[in-house]
């Protein structure tokens, strides 16, 4: 397991500085592992969140609300968007009642996809913690927001 004063090599002024720094720290590991594991998939770990949206919606929903559900609020959720629909993961309609509403929906080459992306994800990160760990740790995080 990591230590982030030996990670870094440093000392710190109290605790709550050495928290704030391992959360960072620890947000910037999870990210670089995410980005490398999606890699071989040909999409980016904003673009996975993105197709799991739509998945779950199971219909089209609106591009705001697809932003506002998405966990790293992206100020560039389109063209995040326009990249999934170049490779045929998802598919814009027009809306006939109003011709400024978008819906996104995902398309099965994109259910295909996912399918194909396994768990084990979320099991490497979190393969040092057990069920009361990580609970503890949700709760911590929540707790500070």
């Amino acid at each position: 397991m990591g230590d982030i004063s030996k990670d870094i090599n440093s000392k710190f002024a109290n605790n709550r500085i050495k928290a704030l720094l391992n959360i960072l720290y620890t947000a910037n590991w999870i990210s670089s592992y995410q980005n490398e594991f999606f890699k071989a998939y040909g999409i980016s770990p904003q673009q996975y969140n993105i197709l799991r949206i739509l998945k779950g919606a199971g219909e089209p929903i609106n591009v705001q609300i697809v932003k506002d559900r998405m966990i790293e609020r992206s100020p560039n959720a389109t063209r995040l968007m326009d990249k999934l629909c170049a490779k045929k993961y998802i598919e814009r309609l027009a809306c006939s009642e109003d011709r400024r509403v978008v819906k996104i929906v995902i398309t099965q080459e994109g259910k295909n996809l996912l399918e194909s992306i396994p768990d084990s994800l979320n099991n490497d990160l979190l393969k040092n913690l057990n069920e009361e760990d990580a609970e503890q740790l949700s709760n911590l995080l929540d707790k500070m927001r």
